[in-house]
């Protein structure tokens, strides 16, 4: 069997089974996140893997659907809802390039997600642990695994590129 790599990463395992990190999934929120910014979107990228399986994904839609509800998490949780048939989404994780925002981080809870793998803190809106932490708040009947940090520089510079860009059109 041949080496399996995705984005110059070997997948194979020397027993000839495959070893899927969280960059590897990343990667494919990655590409969600290139979707946006083909629409010129901002560019954030979400998937949600089961059992080694994507079953929902999504990437940024606010402009083209004009609708503040169309974030990347929101539109994965849908997709992976309707793969599995039913909204509970237990033993799943979310991988996502930005840290999710209050309404999403709020999804993630009530949609019983187990982990989310993050790329890069959003400052602004972060809700997994840089303004406040909705994902672990002890109060809630369910608290979420939270990994961050996963492909940072690459879920950052698709943002930064994103912004001066717009920033050069503004000009």
């Amino acid at each position: 069997m041949p080496d399996l790599c995705y984005n110059g990463k070997h997948l194979a395992k020397e027993d000839g089974g495959l070893l899927v990190t969280d960059e590897f999934y990343m990667n494919l929120a990655l590409d969600e996140a290139r979707k946006a910014e083909q629409l010129g979107e901002v560019p954030i990228g979400a998937i949600i893997v089961r059992n080694g399986e994507v079953i929902g994904r999504g990437y940024n839609r606010r402009e083209i659907d004009g609708d503040s509800l169309a974030h990347a998490e929101l539109l994965a949780i849908k997709d992976a809802s309707q793969t599995l048939g039913g909204w509970r989404l237990l033993d799943s994780t979310l991988y996502v390039t930005l840290e999710p925002c209050p309404m999403c981080a709020g999804a993630i809870v009530q949609s019983r997600i187990a982990r989310v793998v993050f790329g890069t803190y959003d400052p602004k809106a972060g809700c997994a642990g840089t303004l406040m932490n909705l994902l672990q708040e002890p109060r809630f009947n369910h608290q979420v695994a939270i990994q961050s940090n996963v492909c940072e520089e690459e879920c950052a510079e698709i943002l930064k590129s994103f912004f001066r860009g717009l920033r050069k059109k503004k000009k």
